[in-house]
């Protein structure tokens, strides 16, 4: 399982028109996963990504959570994650789980994630959905979480 954090001032998610998701600052979460990915990965993934330390203190350090700032959460399901071009122009997709395998994990991510955080802070996407992202990168600041 893959997740690529970006730190934002603001960001939202809309689906034909409607907002769906929207926060102020926190986190954006592209969530990818692959076949060998397990409900421990999903679990072990959403314990991390509110601890991770990617925030800057009084200081200017990075030494703050998403739960150390009181930041909020969107996760979109990000099949592309997976995507393989070591060959030729057009990526394949065949590392990225089928959607009977990832829409539990994604679900089940979104679901920890509320738990810890509150329903209130945590947003998602639309599983298989077409979507679109906007974002204010806070930085830019991203990184990339495996479980």
């Amino acid at each position: 399982m893959k997740a690529w954090i970006q730190r934002v001032r603001e960001a939202s998610v809309s689906i034909d028109g409607e907002t769906v998701a929207k926060i102020g600052q926190g986190c954006l979460v592209l969530l990818g996963v692959t076949h060998a990915d397990t409900e421990a990965a999903a679990d072990k993934i959403a314990e991390r990504i509110p601890v991770m330390r990617i925030f800057e203190d009084d200081k200017g350090l990075i030494n703050r959570s998403l739960e150390d700032v009181g930041g909020s959460i969107i996760v979109v399901s990000q099949f592309t994650l997976y995507a393989d071009t070591a060959h030729g122009r057009r990526p394949g997709f065949s590392n990225a789980a089928r959607p009977e395998v990832a829409e539990p994990l994604y679900e089940r991510v979104a679901a920890r994630l509320r738990e810890k955080l509150g329903a209130e802070r945590v947003g998602t996407g639309r599983f298989g959905a077409y979507m679109q992202v906007s974002l204010v990168n806070d930085g830019p600041f991203s990184l990339e979480l495996l479980a």
